[in-house]
């Protein structure tokens, strides 16, 4: 069974369809953005969430090219050149958004025809999904054959690949989720998801991470990675890092999921943390949780330096966390 939520952005003849995860899975309304513009507003409003702006960037990037087609082609490639940048800064800490513009601009000047980024489009999709699929499948080899597994926030493909390598493998999963505030992406993503799958899943809060790591019951905390360093940081949702630390001290292994770590980011000092409007902590999908008198604080995503990581896992395989760079061995940079 394809769960949901791993085909949330589509490209229509009207524009970009994007499954709205803020309401999901209590209702399920698909927002259609007719402009490059919409989607980055779309983005930054967490309508889409994980690699669904990996997906609705590069859709975007066609509806600009639509826009721009009998201009002379300089002149087009420049302006869809800035419609990349724009893209790019809905979310800076994730580098998957400068992948997606890049894999269209390539096609478009290969070509030198702004009407390839369609095709630019279609080949970044192909890439994500293939890669998704083999990160989990070298995830899947990690685990035991009844494995209990703790993750945080919503790995998306990451995640369902794993799930479905695993259960090729015959091997039998159960999941402890954590509900992931403020916008509960675990209570509402990866439960939901995980149950489509048909796997035992028990929803914990974020504060209970640690207490359940230490009972022994998991056999392995699996998140995927927003961002690797090639020093070996892991940068992730917020949270994380938390429960790397009590994974570590209990003895139970991290395996942080990415395609690939980051060439352009050899230390954290090269990734921008995002920080969001802190009164997004003083509610709860929409209704108050706190006194508006009080002040919040959210940065939207913490790092985990290596000695916390067990194992990297990439598209080409595990890696240490401290030896990143026999990912790229054999190629030219």
């Amino acid at each position: 069974m394809q769960p949901v939520l791993a085909d949330s952005v589509k490209l229509t003849e009207n524009g970009v369809l994007i499954l709205d995860r803020r309401q999901f899975p209590f209702e399920r309304n698909w927002v259609l953005c007719r402009t490059a513009e919409e989607v980055a507003r779309a983005i930054e409003d967490m309508v889409t969430q994980s690699s669904g702006p990996y997906f609705a960037v590069l859709f975007a990037m066609v509806l600009k090219a639509r826009t721009l087609e009998g201009l002379p082609f300089e002149t087009a490639r420049a302006q869809l050149a800035e419609t990349a940048r724009m893209l790019e800064n809905t979310r800076r800490t994730n580098n998957a958004l400068r992948k997606a513009t890049k894999v269209v601009l390539d096609h478009v000047d290969a070509a030198q025809d702004i009407t390839h980024a369609l095709g630019g489009a279609e080949e970044g999709d192909r890439r994500y999904r293939a890669k998704s699929q083999a990160l989990g499948e070298h995830t899947a080899n990690l685990l035991p054959a009844d494995a209990t597994v703790m993750t945080h926030c919503w790995a998306d493909l990451y995640l369902t690949e794993t799930v479905k390598a695993a259960q090729a493998q015959g091997k039998r999963l159960k999941f402890f989720c954590t509900e992931t505030r403020p916008y509960l992406q675990g209570a509402r993503l990866t439960a939901e998801t995980l149950i489509e799958m048909g796997v035992d899943t028990t929803l914990i809060t974020d504060g209970m991470g640690a207490a359940v790591l230490q009972s022994g019951q998991v056999d392995a905390l699996v998140t995927a990675a927003d961002r690797v360093t090639m020093d070996g940081h892991v940068v992730n949702k917020v949270g994380t890092l938390g429960l790397a630390v009590a994974a570590h001290a209990f003895g139970v292994p991290f395996h942080a999921q990415v395609q690939a770590p980051d060439l352009l980011a050899p230390t954290t000092e090269h990734v921008e943390i995002e920080y969001r409007d802190g009164s997004e902590v003083l509610q709860v999908l929409g209704r108050p949780s706190a006194t508006p008198r009080v002040k919040g604080h959210y940065p939207a995503f913490d790092v985990t330096p290596p000695r916390f990581v067990t194992t990297v896992v990439t598209d080409r395989g595990v890696f240490d966390a401290g030896a990143l760079d026999k990912y790229y061995e054999g190629e030219q940079r």
